[in-house]
């Protein structure tokens, strides 16, 4: 049964929260935005159509979902989208919303909870012959029993937090004496972030890339995938640029993720959009990993290769509506890159760096996108994560977005803090990434040369490609003839 929302609060901040309020006006959908006191200034709660100021901490007040629900009641809202973060994978914020008599914008809360439990999920995904890392089926906190698993599966292994995501609680072990010491490090960090110190252990797959297909499922069963996004290029775990599709993935294997993908979420029975994720190795196999069952920070480059509006389809699908498509009526168009725009220093091991933007210029033209809600004059809370927006380029073939990368990129300068363009600038300029060339270690064995390259100043020449300037690193006495670091 198809049920019009017409009016939507957005229990989220910042960028994803104003592309929200977009999306709500063309679907002539009223938005209610709450914010905290230190967010009063945010473009998003100025482009709402109306906008609610809690008191209480500056993050606290986005997880409280009881309130975040009283106050839609209040507001006579129909529905709350969460964004991403915050509350976006909350089961127990899913039920209370059903509870009330609220939409929430997302999947079922019982799929958000088998996929927030990656054994859970993992052990799902295997009962329905997809492939998955060999690793522990059950949560663990006795470093014992831990230990002996791993022995049993062999070095490397990986340590996750069973409860988390983003990087945060894992480690990776290459040597039994090293176990000890990095599971306890993996749990007290786990313990912080999830208030759970429950881990899993699995084989660790060296140099794979990181490739993840973007899903759409209604509630009549038809699903359909919008592609793949290549996220290998990462900082610890964390994803730095998403790539549309991916440039150098085999045909079958992309064939092959595809199917996976889309049975698995028929199979589940699962609705709204969500993202199947996995490793493929260097041999091509393929290993699941998580599904997150919300609207993703890089969505944009499915949007512009597909040409379609994932946060309206989510909207959509809430209400009860078909998807509007089949699969072979989606086509696909040239390549597309995201860029994270962070807050942070690269050459001062990513130190946050927050504060009020000064000159403020933005690039544009054809084939260039930016998502993002600073300005001139904003000033940048530190209470948040540290992203300020996301440059999205496009252009029909790889090398021709490339070009596209570097050109809007020179034309992006944010001045009062210090942010992470120039680490792009650094990564479209490297003679791997042009052709095409990366996994998930690309970036980490880069990190440290691309900061020496700013420290020795190199010509404009020399600085195209971190292969070819390292013959005056040489020089300089600072690498060896090997290309190690002295």
């Amino acid at each position: 049964m198809v049920k019009k929302i017409k009016k939507i609060l957005i229990a989220n901040r910042g960028e994803i929260a104003l592309r929200i309020i977009r999306a709500c006006k063309e679907l002539e959908i009223f938005s209610v935005v709450i914010h905290s006191k230190v967010d009063i200034d945010g473009v998003w709660v100025k482009k709402a159509d109306m906008a609610i100021e809690l008191e209480g901490h500056p993050v606290e007040v986005y997880l409280d979902y009881q309130n975040i629900i009283q106050i839609a009641k209040e507001n006579k809202c129909d529905a709350i989208h969460p964004g991403y973060g915050f509350l976006s994978e909350s089961a127990d914020f899913a039920k209370a919303c059903d509870n009330n008599g609220i939409v929430f914008i997302g999947p079922k809360a019982e799929h958000i909870e088998l996929f927030g439990d990656k054994i859970a999920s993992k052990n799902a995904m295997r009962a329905i012959g997809v492939p998955v890392i060999e690793g522990t089926e059950t949560p663990i906190i006795d470093i014992k029993e831990a230990q002996e698993i791993s022995k049993k599966i062999g070095f490397p292994v990986m340590i996750k937090a069973a409860f988390g995501g983003g990087g945060r609680g894992m480690r990776i072990v290459r040597e039994e004496k090293e176990f000890k010491s990095l599971f306890e490090a993996a749990a007290a960090e786990s313990q912080k972030y999830f208030g759970n110190a429950e881990m899993f252990v699995e084989k660790f797959v060296e140099n794979p890339r990181h490739i993840e297909v973007q899903v759409i499922a209604d509630q009549y069963g038809n699903v359909v995938h919008l592609g793949e996004r290549d996220c290998s290029i990462q900082r610890r775990h964390q994803k730095v640029i998403e790539i549309s599709p991916s440039p150098l993935l085999d045909p079958a294997v992309r064939k092959e993720i595809y199917r996976i993908s889309t049975k698995a979420v028929y199979r589940l029975g699962y609705e709204s959009v969500g993202t199947m994720e996995f490793l493929v190795d260097e041999s091509d196999n393929i290993f699941f990993i998580e599904m997150n069952t919300r609207v993703q920070v890089e969505h944009p480059v499915t949007e512009i290769t597909s040409g379609v509006d994932i946060i309206q389809r989510m909207i959509q699908l809430a209400e009860g509506d078909k998807l509007h498509f089949l699969q072979e009526e989606i086509s696909f168009r040239g390549y597309a890159i995201e860029f994270r725009i962070n807050a942070e220093d690269p050459l001062n091991n990513f130190m946050p760096s927050f504060g009020t933007v000064g000159e403020y210029l933005t690039p544009g033209g054809p084939g260039v996108r930016l998502d993002t809600s600073i300005y001139s004059g904003y000033t940048i809370p530190p209470n948040y994560d540290s992203m300020v927006g996301k440059l999205i380029v496009w252009a029909l073939d790889w090398e021709g977005v490339v070009k596209k990368a570097r050109r809007a990129l020179d034309e992006y300068s944010i001045e009062g803090i210090t942010t992470n363009i120039s680490l792009h600038k650094d990564i479209v300029n490297d003679d791997d990434f042009i052709a095409g060339k990366f996994n998930t270690s690309f970036l980490d064995e880069r990190v440290d040369a691309f900061a020496l390259l700013h420290k020795v100043a190199p010509s404009k020449e020399e600085g195209k490609g971190v292969k070819s300037f390292f013959s005056k690193l040489m020089q300089k006495g600072l690498v060896s003839d090997k290309g190690d670091f002295l």
